[in-house]
């Protein structure tokens, strides 16, 4: 006799949100793994070409990069790494939270991610800004204080506001993302059958924030005497 389905087991099986294509719900969610880490192993290889840049330059002008040290703002610098290791924490609150069923604390903790996030793109603003007024923007305009390293650090400027504006960059799509996950919250989506979703962009969140790890003191410590 074949197993009359009740409304409450429709409704187990509506929260999965199983997509056609996959067989089980474990199957789902080891697909999204999977393509989530393809798709980091590919971030991984845009940014270290960048970071393959920034060891040449280095190591052919190094007298000139480690000068260049000496002006970049370590305590915003400093205050933006606490910053993005706070939103990690409350990017893994999130996903706990939704694995938990708990719409509360999953709301909560992707608006405070948000804020976090917020926060570090109006520092690196700031510091921006600071650049800017000081002539140390790469162009028509660079005017570096010590002459003979005028040509050489340009170079490192212009690693630098390239490294960091794809790192901020990245952060902006972060936040959009968020922004979904929140919109999403608010309609009762996630459950403890459903949450790839954030888990999923919880790893890109926390791989952006591993970036920053690296470029923080590569950019503003090493070499630095102050």
């Amino acid at each position: 006799m074949a197993e009359t389905i009740t409304p409450v087991k429709e409704a187990a099986v509506e929260n999965i949100r199983l997509r056609h294509h996959f067989a089980t719900p474990a199957q789902q969610m080891d697909a999204a793994t999977l393509g989530m880490w393809t798709f980091l192993i590919t971030e991984v290889l845009f940014f270290g070409g960048m970071f393959a840049s920034y060891a040449v330059y280095r190591n052919l002008y190094l007298g000139a990069f480690a000068s260049t040290s000496e002006y970049m703002n370590v305590v915003l610098g400093g205050t933006n790494t606490a910053v993005l290791i706070c939103s990690s924490l409350t990017m893994v609150l999130a996903v706990r939270a939704a694995q938990l069923s708990n719409r509360r604390h999953t709301m909560l903790f992707l608006v405070l991610t948000m804020i976090f996030g917020t926060a570090f793109l109006v520092i690196k603003g700031v510091e921006y800004h600071a650049k800017w007024v000081e002539h140390l923007v790469p162009g028509f305009n660079f005017h570096y204080p010590i002459p003979q390293f005028q040509q050489h650090a340009q170079i490192l400027f212009f690693l630098y506001f390239m490294m960091t504006g794809m790192h901020a960059l990245h952060m902006i799509v972060g936040l959009g993302l968020l922004t979904y996950l929140l919109v999403q919250a608010y309609r009762r989506v996630f459950n403890a059958n459903y949450f790839a979703p954030v888990e999923m962009i919880g790893l890109y969140w926390h791989f952006v924030d591993i970036v920053w790890i690296f470029l923080f003191p590569l950019l503003y410590l090493i070499g630095h005497r102050k």
